[in-house]
C-alpha cells in the first residue's frame, strides 16, 4: 500500500518528519518498505501558458508558442506537441531549468527559430510512463508559480508492506486510523452526505449465493460527460499510489478504493440486460476481460451477470463487454461486499491478481458499501453532471460476518508483556482502535469493529495493546525462573547426528516444501492419500506430502538440468498422511542419489552408483541403532521403486521404511537419465537405540570354520545366518557372508554362499569333537530348513 503523506495528513495530523512517521508505523506492526519522492528531482519548472500558438514556418510538424512564465515578457518557445494550443497552460522548462536525468535547458535555435525554453511533457517531469503531448494543468493554475510547489511534488510516498490480517489498512482511512491511535491526534474523515436521487431508474439485484455474497449495493446514473477529464488532484492521488489515471468514471472508483478500501466498479447501463444476478459461473461458460483477456469460467466460480451473460467475475476482474467507454452516458455503480473465503484463490485460479481481489481475498468492511457509493455519486456528478437514481440494495443479514465480542485482563497483558500498564490506558488505546470497552470486575469486554477480522481472542487484544504501546518500548527481562536443560534419554540418537552422518558420506541437506504434486505424490507412494490443501499456491503445490521423496526427486531434477551430474540429497521433516481431523504427522529421514560413485579421480575408474551404495548409507544409520537391534533388509515390491532393486527396512521385525532404485517410468517421465536410488525411514526408529554395555572377553580362543553351501537363488543370505545361529547355540560368536558364487559347478537357478562362522566359549577351550557337533547341527539345520547342501 502506497500512502501519500501529503493527503494522509488532511486525515490526520502527522509527526514532525517523515522518518518518525516510517518508524512510528513499522514498530506498530505496518512495516515501512520505501520512502521515496512524489516525484523525481527536477527545478526551474513553472505553470506555463500559451498564449499564441503558430504553426512553425520551416516544419510542419512544430509549432512556435508565446509562453506566459509570470515574468516581464512572454517566451519564444518552438514545440512539437500535438495538443499545443493556445490558452493551454502546461509545465514550463525556463532557460537553465534542470529535468530528471540532469538534462538542462537552454536556449536553441530549432529550424530558423529561437527557442526560448521548452513545454513539458508528464513523461519528460518523470509523472508518468507514457505520454501522448504536453501535460495539461487546469485553467486556474496561477501562472509563473513553481510547478514542483504548486503540485506539491515533495511529498513523500510511503510504502507499507502489510500482513495479510490487516486487510483494514489497505485504504487511507486505515492507516489514518492506525496514526490516530499512535499519535493521539483526532482523525478528521470526509463528509459523505447522502445524494438525493433525480430518477426512480434502478436495476433489480439477486443474490443467488448469498453465503458468498451477503451484500451487494448498485445505483444507476443518467446522463454523464463521458469526456469528461479526471481533476488533476485525483489523478495524482492515483498516480503516487501506483495506480494510472483511466477514464474519470474508472479513476473516481479506484479513487474510493483507496481512500475507503472499498473496491468498486462501473458498468455501461446500456449494455446490461434486465438486472443483476450475482450466482455461480456455468459450465462452458467465457468471459472477455478488461485486460483484453478470455478466459473459460470454471463451473461454481462467483461471477456478476445480468439476466444473459456473466459481466465481471467477482470481485477480481470487470468484462470488456459491460466496460465503461468514452460514450458511455448511463452507468451503473456497484458496490458489494464478498466472503474472503468465497474469493480465496479465484484470481490465482485464472492467473490475475488486481488491487480488487488483493482486498477482497484477505477481507472488506462489509458496513461501507452503501457509504462508498454515495462517495463516488459525488464526486462523479461533481465533475461530469448526471442524474443518479436511488441506492439499490440487497442484503442477507444471516450471512455477514458477525463481530465477536472479546474480553481481555489487565492483569494477563501485564503478565505477558512484561509491563505495567494502567487498566485505564489500555482503554484508552482500543477505544482509539474504534473498540470501546466495559468494565466487568478484572476484564474489559470489547466488540471488535465490523473492519477487524482479525480480533477473536484475548491475544489477539493483547497484540494490539502492545504494539500501540510501543514494541520498542517494551522490557527486555529475564526469566523468573531458573533456566533447565531437561534431560534427554541416552537412548534416543539425536537427529543432528543423523545428518551430520549422512554429510560424512557426502550428501548435502535439502529443505524442500511440504505442498507437492498430487500425482507426484500418489505416484510415489500410492499406499497413503494425500492431503488436499483448499487453497493451494499452484496446481504444483496441490496436496501435502505423504512421503519425503517427491520433494527429494524434484531437487535432483533440478540440479540434473543444470549439468549436476551427481548428486547426492538428504531430508528430515514431517509425512502427512490421513484426513482432518485424525491427520497423522510422522517425522521421517529420506535421501536420493545418482550418477558416479565417487568424484572424478586419477586414481580410479568412475561407476555409477548402484543399489548397495545407498544401502550401505542406510546400514551406516541403522547402526548407530546398536549391534542389540535386529535391522535387516527384505526383498518385495514397492510401486515407485524398479523391480527387483528394492527392499523393504525392518528393525525387530517391524517396517520402518524402504530403499531401492527409483521406478524406470517414473524416472523417465522426470526426464531424468540413469539411475536414481531412494531411501526413506521413520525416525521414530531412532528414538531407542540398544545402549552400549560391557562383555568381558574370553580368554579361551577362537576357532573358525567356513561353509560353502549351495542354495535356491531366492533363499537370501539372512535366512542362511539366521538359521546358523539358531543350530550353533552359545558356542557361535559370530558368522559372516564374505563369498557368493553363481556359475560352474553351481546348478541353474541356485547360489553358492560361503560363510565364515567364529566359534568360541567363554569357559574352555572348544576341542574338535566341540565344533564338529556344532557344524553337523547347522548342516543338519540348513539342510532340513532352507534344502541346502555343501557345495562340492
Amino acid at each position: 500500500m502506497r500512502i501519500s503523506e501529503h493527503w494522509l495528513s488532511e486525515w490526520v495530523g502527522l509527526p514532525d518528519s517523515t522518518r518518525e512517521l516510517a518508524d512510528r508505523l513499522t514498530m506498530a506492526g505496518l512495516e515501512v518498505d520505501a520512502v521515496e519522492s512524489a516525484a523525481p528531482e527536477f527545478s526551474g519548472v513553472v505553470v506555463g501558458e500559451i498564449i499564441d500558438c503558430a504553426p512553425h514556418p520551416d516544419a510542419e510538424r512544430l509549432s512556435v508558442c508565446t509562453v506566459a512564465d509570470g515574468t516581464d515578457e512572454p517566451k519564444t518557445v518552438v514545440c512539437g506537441a500535438p495538443n499545443a494550443a493556445t490558452g493551454l497552460r502546461a509545465p514550463f522548462a525556463q532557460v537553465g531549468a534542470r529535468l530528471p536525468e540532469g538534462m538542462k535547458i537552454k536556449a536553441t535555435r530549432l529550424r530558423g527559430v529561437k527557442s526560448h525554453g521548452m513545454l513539458c511533457a508528464a513523461k519528460e517531469l518523470g509523472l508518468s510512463e507514457e505520454s501522448a503531448g504536453l501535460m495539461p494543468l487546469p485553467t486556474d493554475a496561477p501562472v509563473g508559480a513553481d510547478l514542483r510547489e504548486w503540485m506539491d511534488l515533495d511529498d513523500a510516498v510511503i510504502d507499507i508492506e502489510l500482513t495479510p490480517n490487516r486487510s483494514d489498512c489497505l485504504s487511507m482511512q486505515g492507516v489514518a486510523r492506525e496514526v490516530g491511535v499512535l499519535t493521539g491526534q483526532a482523525v478528521t474523515r470526509p463528509t459523505i452526505e447522502p445524494v438525493a436521487p433525480v430518477h426512480e431508474s434502478t436495476l433489480p439485484i439477486e443474490l443467488e449465493k448469498p453465503a458468498a455474497c451477503p451484500r451487494y449495493c448498485g445505483r444507476v446514473i443518467h446522463g454523464i460527460n463521458p469526456r469528461a477529464a479526471t481533476p488533476l488532484w485525483l489523478a495524482e492521488r492515483l498516480r503516487r499510489a501506483g495506480i494510472r489515471p483511466l477514464s474519470l468514471t474508472v479513476d473516481i472508483t479506484n479513487y474510493l478504493m483507496l481512500e475507503l478500501g472499498q473496491p468498486m466498479h462501473a458498468f455501461d447501463r446500456a449494455t446490461l440486460s434486465g438486472g443483476i444476478r450475482v450466482r455461480g459461473a456455468a459450465e462452458g461458460e467465457s468471459l472477455a476481460l478488461l485486460n483484453g483477456e478470455t478466459v473459460d469460467l470454471t463451473a461454481g466460480t462467483l461471477v456478476i451477470a445480468d439476466h444473459d451473460k456473466p459481466v465481471a467475475i467477482a470481485g477480481v476482474m470487470g468484462g470488456q463487454a459491460t466496460a465503461v467507454s468514452d460514450t458511455t452516458v448511463d452507468i451503473f455503480l456497484e458496490s458489494a461486499f464478498f466472503a474472503p473465503s468465497a474469493l480465496a484463490g479465484c484470481a490465482r485460479q485464472y492467473g490475475l491478481h488486481t488491487d480488487s481481489s488483493h482486498r477482497f481475498e484477505r477481507g472488506v468492511d462489509p458496513q461501507r458499501c452503501v457509504e462508498a457509493i454515495e462517495r463516488a455519486t459525488a464526486l462523479l456528478c461533481a465533475h461530469a453532471g448526471g442524474e443518479p437514481g436511488p441506492v439499490s440494495e440487497s442484503v442477507e443479514v444471516a450471512h455477514l460476518p458477525t463481530t465477536p465480542a472479546v474480553s481481555v485482563r489487565p492483569s494477563r497483558v501485564n503478565a505477558v508483556l512484561g509491563t505495567a500498564i494502567e487498566a485505564e490506558t489500555m482503554q484508552q488505546m482500543l477505544t482509539r482502535l474504534g473498540m470501546p470497552s466495559l468494565v466487568d470486575g478484572e476484564a474489559l469486554h470489547v466488540t471488535a469493529p465490523s473492519w477487524r477480522f482479525d480480533i477473536a481472542r484475548e491475544v489477539d487484544l493483547i497484540e494490539e495493546i502492545a504494539r500501540i504501546h510501543g514494541y520498542d518500548r517494551l522490557p527486555s527481562r529475564r526469566s523468573a525462573l531458573p533456566a533447565r536443560i531437561p534431560a534427554e534419554a541416552e537412548s534416543r540418537v539425536a537427529l543432528g547426528r543423523l545428518r551430520a552422518l549422512l554429510v560424512d558420506r557426502g550428501y548435502h541437506e535439502a529443505i524442500t516444501y511440504s505442498f507437492v504434486p498430487a500425482d507426484l505424490d500418489a505416484q510415489l507412494d500410492p499406499d497413503h492419500t494425500a492431503p488436499a490443501l483448499a487453497n493451494p499456491l499452484s496446481a504444483d503445490m496441490a496436496v501435502m506430502r505423504t512421503s519425503l521423496w517427491p520433494g527429494l526427486i524434484r531437487a535432483l531434477a533440478h540440479n540434473r538440468n543444470r549439468q549436476m551430474s551427481r548428486v547426492r540429497l538428504f531430508e528430515t521433516g514431517l509425512r502427512f498422511r490421513g484426513a482432518l481431523p485424525d491427520l497423522e504427522q510422522t517425522p521421517g529421514i529420506a535421501g536420493v542419489i545418482t550418477g558416479p560413485a565417487a568424484p572424478k579421480h586419477w586414481d580410479h575408474t568412475e561407476r555409477p552408483v548402484d543399489f548397495f551404495d545407498i544401502k550401505g548409507d542406510v546400514e551406516a544409520l541403522l547402526a548407530m541403532l546398536g549391534a542389540d537391534r535386529d535391522c535387516r533388509f527384505e526383498s518385495t515390491s514397492h510401486p515407485a521403486l524398479h523391480p527387483g532393486q528394492s527392499a523393504r527396512i525392518l528393525c525387530d521385525d517391524v517396517p520402518c521404511g524402504w530403499v531401492g532404485a527409483l521406478h524406470p517410468a517414473t524416472a523417465r517421465q522426470l526426464d531424468l537419465d540413469g539411475a536414481v536410488y531412494v531411501f526413506e525411514i521413520d525416525q521414530t526408529v531412532f528414538s531407542a537405540r540398544a545402549l552400549p554395555a560391557f562383555a568381558p572377553l574370553s580368554r579361551y580362543p577362537s576357532i573358525r570354520r567356513d561353509l560353502a553351501i549351495v542354495v535356491d537363488e531366492s533363499v537370501s543370505a539372512d535366512a542362511v545366518r539366521d538359521v546358523i545361529a539358531a543350530a550353533a547355540g552359545e558356542a557361535l560368536e559370530s558368522v559372516e557372508l564374505f563369498d557368493v558364487y553363481r556359475g560352474k559347478g553351481v546348478s541353474d537357478g541356485c547360489k553358492s554362499l560361503a560363510m565364515g562362522l567364529i566359534l568360541q566359549d567363554n569357559s574352555r577351550t572348544l576341542t574338535d569333537q566341540d565344533v564338529e557337533a556344532v557344524m553337523t547341527a547347522v548342516m543338519r539345520a540348513l539342510s532340513d530348513t532352507l534344502d541346502a547342501g555343501l557345495r562340492e
